[in-house]
């Protein structure tokens, strides 16, 4: 029976290497020099980023969404916590890295499929949602309809088998 998976993934390696890139462009920016701003990233799941003052913690942000985007990392992704105070007056982010479909996102998804009124069936497997169906016309018709909907992740449609 003809099928595709609903996830959504973000491509660590790519993460790393945007992360490293907005660290040298940092280390190379005449506004940047002496600065108490940094990047740290131990490969996890979220971004702490350190600032100075609000400019200077806005204008790393900027830099590390413009190296994702390049990179094809959406922004939808990136969780944004608030910005803290730290000591010496430094302010601090942390960005957490979103991984999988949360479960009330994927009865969302699962509602939009069904309401469709095709002939296939969605099925939530942990972070990822499988769609079934006899026809593949069916499961692009979902695909395409999916894809004009914005559910505030980006998601991705991967192992069609027919």
């Amino acid at each position: 029976m003809p099928s595709f998976d609903i996830v959504s993934k973000v491509d660590m390696q790519e993460v790393d290497n945007a992360v490293n890139q907005a660290i040298k462009e940092m280390s190379q920016r005449y506004d940047f020099k002496g600065s108490k701003s940094e990047i740290k990233w131990e490969k996890k799941e979220e971004i702490t980023i350190i600032g100075d003052d609000d400019n200077k913690l806005k204008s790393v942000i900027d830099m590390l969404e413009t190296r994702f985007v390049k990179r094809g990392v959406a922004i939808k992704s990136l969780d944004f916590g608030k910005v803290e105070e730290a000591s010496g007056g430094i302010k601090r982010q942390v960005i957490k890295i979103k991984q999988g479909i949360e479960t009330e996102k994927a009865k969302e998804i699962n509602k939009v499929i069904k309401d469709l009124k095709l002939k296939v069936q969605p099925q939530i497997m942990d972070d990822q949602i499988r769609v079934t169906g006899k026809k593949i016309d069916d499961l692009q018709e979902a695909i395409q309809t999916l894809k004009a909907k914005d559910f505030g992740i980006p998601l991705q449609f991967v192992n069609m088998r027919s």
